[in-house]
């Protein structure tokens, strides 16, 4: 009786397997692509000469608090309580200023990464839809994503084909 059920269990899963259209999984790199892309590597430079500039200006601005701060200590002995007080606000608004220079910058940098690279993701996006249209997959996962991947056979990795079709030219 075991052996009879064990057939019909293994036909049953046989036969529904025959009906159900082919499932077939890819995944690439995307921050492999990317980091391969002749475009990517110009805005990524682009990105990183508009960060230099603003990291250059933080660090002009934070040596002169600094400086600033070395002259309060060195006069705070002769100075009376008023002026000490108005040199300690002047040195905290600075600060402020300072700290809301760098937070302005940090944002503008996101909005300018934005900007920079949207075209290029789409590029990629759409070279991912080709060739997983041309190999026929159903899903195509990415493993730089923070979503994981547990497991991926190599021979269903198609970054170098995304890779290849993007260097040829072919949109």
């Amino acid at each position: 009786m075991k052996k009879f059920l064990f057939v019909v269990l293994v036909v049953t899963t046989a036969a529904f397997a025959q009906q159900q259209p082919t499932l077939k999984i890819g995944y690439v790199n995307s921050e492999t692509i990317i980091k391969e892309l002749p475009e990517a590597k110009d805005s990524q430079a682009k990105l990183e000469g508009i960060l230099k500039g603003w990291q250059e200006e933080i660090e002009k601005r934070g040596a002169a608090l600094q400086t600033k701060y070395e002259e309060y200590q060195k006069q705070s002995n002769m100075l009376n309580e008023s002026s000490k007080q108005a040199k300690q606000k002047e040195l905290v608004e600075d600060e402020q200023k300072l700290n809301q220079y760098r937070q302005e910058k940090q944002q503008e940098l996101a909005v300018q990464r934005e900007k920079i690279m949207k075209p290029i993701q789409e590029k990629v996006f759409k070279a991912i839809e080709k060739v997983a249209k041309e190999q026929k997959l159903s899903f195509v996962l990415d493993r730089a994503t923070e979503v994981p991947v547990l497991y991926a056979d190599p021979q269903f990795d198609y970054t170098f084909k995304v890779l290849d079709m993007l260097k040829r030219g072919s949109k």
